[in-house]
């Protein structure tokens, strides 16, 4: 049980902990903890997903890019920044006007109407092209003044009027439905969500895991939300093939739906080492010299329109810290839950996290002596037999010393744990 500070948090730090193995918190900003640097380790590989989500990829050399961009114009109206949507929104209005304009004063000037003394004209009270520019502008935004119109002596201004109207129309519900399409896009919901800034490798339930931690900043709930993770790296095949960037799945619990979220609060993501798992041959040397990339994505529908939205993040091999945990972030205040966002992305060290891979620990745990298996046994049948606890704790420490001279409180190494574990 955690002690709470006067605040009201609950700190594993100041309270599990004896003085002198006190965990060691971690900001991460600039602290590599876990990690060894090298001097003369300068080159940093380049990031597949940045840090923001966006993919790091250029394209180049596509052939006929501009035509299939121009084929599907809708998404890529929708995909271009605001200035050039804006401009493109402006422009498409004054190229038709002029356009229209123009019509409107040659056929005024065909007909004559900007002659000393004109018969009935075309379109009433436009004395040159200024007059049939604004002309143009009242007719396709309907303002109407009333001052200038077509009359019924030019059939062809009267079509053109007609055709100006059914464009406008066209571009008025394009545009309008482009800027919509844009300001609706999940894409900004991703600015109220958040990955840690580091991930972690520690033991959970006996089991090394790769965790790392996500929180909704907003009240409104990302509905369906799921996390997917995946392991990039460069492979050579059995054939001698080199692929630069090899993507292997990352299992988070999608088998058992673990990887379905109620983010109300900061939830920490965990991938279990095993058998299956890329990481199973990773031990804490291989990481501090490993060069890889592991890729977060968190998926799931906006709550007010219901549209998918996807956040994505990236953990570079040297952002993965050995050996830590993630520092509690959401204490009881009261009849509420309260979440204190300044320690999201702060982790402490765990100096017990031993430095061997999953397979050295799998294959650890299997390399246990039959003698102490004997001894287990020994124990089990003496407890059945009714025998004094006291006698048995008394002669398991004394086995327990004979076979390696120290005790459960200050062995740390891998197999005196699995001496004492096996004793009890």
């Amino acid at each position: 049980n955690f002690n709470p500070h006067p605040s009201g948090r609950y700190s594993i730090v100041s309270d599990i902990l004896p003085e002198e193995e006190r965990q060691k918190i971690s900001r991460g900003m600039n602290n590599y903890n876990g990690k060894i640097l090298t001097r003369g380790s300068t080159q940093v590989r380049s990031r597949f997903v940045k840090k923001n989500g966006q993919c790091n990829v250029v394209f180049t050399n596509l052939e006929e890019r501009r035509q299939r961009y121009l084929a599907d114009i809708f998404t890529t109206c929708v995909d271009i920044r605001w200035r050039y949507l804006l401009l493109i929104f402006c422009c498409s209005f004054m190229v038709s006007w002029l356009l229209f304009g123009i019509v409107f004063y040659s056929v005024s000037l065909a007909h004559g109407d900007f002659a000393e003394h004109p018969t009935m004209p075309c379109i009433l009270h436009v004395q040159g092209f200024v007059g049939a520019l604004l002309f143009s502008m009242e007719t396709q935004t309907t303002i109407g003044y009333g001052w200038r119109c077509v009359t019924e002596e030019c059939p062809v201004a009267v079509i053109t009027v007609v055709i100006q109207s059914i464009i406008g129309c066209i571009i008025d519900s394009f545009m309008i439905g482009t800027i919509m399409a844009k300001m609706a896009r999940p894409k900004k919901r991703n600015q109220t969500l958040m990955f840690s800034k580091n991930a972690v490798i520690a033991l959970r339930d006996g089991k090394l895991c790769l965790m790392w931690r996500v929180g909704n900043l907003r009240k409104s709930h990302i509905v369906e939300a799921h996390v997917r993770a995946q392991l990039i790296r460069s492979y050579t095949t059995a054939e001698g093939e080199f692929i630069p960037l090899e993507q292997m799945d990352l299992n988070v619990g999608y088998d058992e739906g673990t990887d379905r979220l109620f983010l109300v609060s900061p939830l920490v993501i965990v991938h279990e080492i095993d058998k299956d798992s890329p990481l199973y041959t990773l031990s804490r040397a291989d990481l501090e010299a490993d060069d890889f990339e592991i890729v977060v994505i968190l998926e799931g529908m906006v709550e007010a329109t219901a549209m998918t939205t996807q956040f994505r993040s990236s953990y570079l091999a040297r952002e993965v810290f050995w050996g830590h945990r993630f520092e509690p972030v959401i204490y009881e205040d009261r009849d509420r839950y309260k979440v204190d966002y300044a320690r999201f992305h702060m982790t402490y060290e765990v100096p017990s996290t031993p430095h061997l891979s999953a397979k050295e620990l799998d294959e650890a745990a299997n390399l246990i002596p039959r003698s102490l298996s004997a001894f287990c046994y020994e124990n089990e049948v003496a407890l059945s037999c009714g025998e004094e606890e006291d006698d048995i704790f008394d002669s398991s420490q004394i086995v327990g010393k004979e076979r390696n001279g120290k005790t459960p409180e200050t062995c740390h190494d891998l197999d005196c744990m699995y001496i004492f574990s096996s004793s009890k």
